[in-house]
């Protein structure tokens, strides 16, 4: 029985203990200067190391969208432009962000849940606090800093390298010329698009590295914990990434 409750009441406590560690990171802005060495590796580790990655999965998810849409525009009654019209809303809507997204949850977010995690099974964080610094400063705000900031720029990298893979697809194959690709992408232009998927990045951003931070601060257990925690990491910021998305796209759509 008291498993039980404790299994009913953990979600509940996650909740409650993760609003105060974020609360306590946000109050600790005021001492971003003591952290801004610290910003700028998490800025790179996050974001520039993350491009390769990132361009490689939106390449070939604009490829594949471009070749699956002129598979289902079989009828001569529409255009082949209308494949770009398709393709492009499709990345600057969706996919840029929610494959930036998944990338990152793997990549990023099992690091620093593990990253963290190992500092708190070896005492490392305990020894930061006895030397008289604020470890939720210090390890947590650029991590989460970095990742609001940089996912954004990986979703624009992750659209624009997913529109140029789309239309070399789209070349190769013969499904439709470079300037219908393109004609039909300006014609059937959104431009709330493009905002909409950056408010998923920045969100998408702050999820994940949040998230990650939390399981990995309160990690214990040794290396089976950090293990453990990790797994949790990445697969806790993949569902949010998911839920998030139909929230946003509810209230914003």
């Amino acid at each position: 029985m008291p498993s039980i409750v404790l299994r009913i009441t953990q979600p509940f406590f996650d909740i409650g203990r993760f609003t105060m560690l974020m609360s306590s990171a946000f109050m600790s802005l005021r001492e971003m200067g003591t952290y801004w060495q610290n910003f700028q590796i998490q800025l790179v580790r996050i974001g520039i190391d993350s491009i390769p990655i990132v361009a490689l999965a939106a390449a070939f998810s604009g490829a594949v969208t471009t070749v699956q849409t002129a598979y289902q525009l079989v009828s001569p009654l529409i255009p082949p432009r209308i494949i770009g019209a398709v393709v492009v809303p499709s990345l600057t809507m969706e996919l840029g962000a929610v494959v930036t997204g998944f990338i990152l949850s793997g990549r990023v977010g099992a690091r620093i849940a593990a990253e963290l995690g190992t500092m708190r099974v070896t005492e490392q964080i305990d020894a930061l606090e006895a030397m008289g610094l604020n470890s939720i400063g210090y390890l947590i705000v650029p991590r989460v800093l970095a990742g609001i900031v940089m996912l954004p720029v990986l979703y624009v990298a992750a659209c624009l390298v997913g529109i140029v893979g789309g239309i070399v697809s789209a070349e190769l194959t013969g499904v439709v010329s470079t300037g219908e690709f393109i004609q039909g992408a300006r014609e059937h232009w959104n431009f709330f698009g493009p905002y909409f998927g950056l408010i998923k990045a920045f969100v998408f951003g702050f999820l994940i590295t949040a998230v990650s931070c939390y399981i990995g601060y309160y990690t214990k257990g040794g290396a089976d914990g950090v293990g453990r925690s990790t797994t949790r990491a990445a697969v806790m910021s993949c569902v949010l990434i998911l839920v998030a998305d139909l929230i946003l796209a509810i209230l914003l759509l």
